[in-house]
C-alpha cells in the first residue's frame, strides 16, 4: 500500500510518517486492500485537539474514518482500530453473501442432478437457406430458435428470438 500523508497546520515529521505507515501497513493482512492502493492521511491541528482523517479505497468500497483526540498518536491508534472494524464488517458481509450464494447454487445443482439424463432426443437436418428464410421457418414452427446451414458460409448457424425483442444469430466455426 502506498501512503499520501498531508499535514494541515502541522509539519509531518519522519517519526510521525513512520508511525502512521507502520500502523496502516497492518491493514494489508485483509485481502480487500490491493497493494496498489493509496491511503490518504490528513493530520490537522486545532487549538484544543488534533484530528486525523484516513481514506482508503478498497475493492468493495471506500474505508474512511476521522478521529479527534488530544494526542496525535492516540488518534492514529483509534483510527486504525476503526478501520480494522470496518474491514472486518465488510469481509463478514462478503462471506455471508458468498455462503448464501453457494448454498443456493448447491440447492440448484442438487435439483438439476436428477435430470442429468436427457428426457427427449431429437435429430435434425440443418437445411441450406439464408437468414431471412430461417427466421420465417422459426416463426412458422413457433419455436424460439431454428438451426440451419447458411447459404453464404456453408456453416451451421442458429437464429433465435431474443427476450428483449428482435433476433440473434449464432454462427459456428
Amino acid at each position: 500500500m502506498r501512503f499520501e500523508i498531508v499535514g494541515k497546520n502541522i509539519t509531518i515529521t519522519d517519526t510521525m510518517r513512520e508511525r502512521i505507515e507502520k500502523k496502516l501497513s497492518g491493514l494489508q493482512k485483509y485481502v480487500l486492500i490491493d497493494p496498489d492502493t493509496t491511503a490518504r492521511v490528513v493530520a490537522r491541528v486545532y487549538p484544543a485537539s488534533q484530528k486525523i482523517e484516513v481514506t482508503i479505497p478498497s475493492k468493495v468500497g471506500i474505508l474512511r474514518t476521522e478521529v479527534e483526540h488530544d494526542d496525535l498518536y492516540a488518534a492514529v491508534d483509534i483510527a486504525i482500530d476503526k478501520l480494522e472494524d470496518q474491514l472486518r464488517r465488510q469481509k463478514t458481509r462478503l462471506n455471508r453473501r458468498h455462503r448464501e450464494s453457494l448454498a443456493e447454487n448447491f440447492m440448484i445443482e442438487a435439483e438439476e442432478e436428477e435430470y442429468d439424463i436427457p428426457v427427449k432426443t431429437k435429430t435434425i437436418y440443418a437445411e441450406r437457406m439464408d437468414l431471412e428464410e430461417a427466421i420465417m421457418q422459426m416463426e412458422l414452427s413457433n419455436h424460439d430458435f431454428y438451426i440451419y446451414t447458411d447459404d453464404e458460409s456453408g456453416k451451421v448457424s442458429v437464429v433465435y428470438r431474443r427476450n428483449s425483442g428482435g433476433y440473434g444469430l449464432i454462427e459456428t466455426e
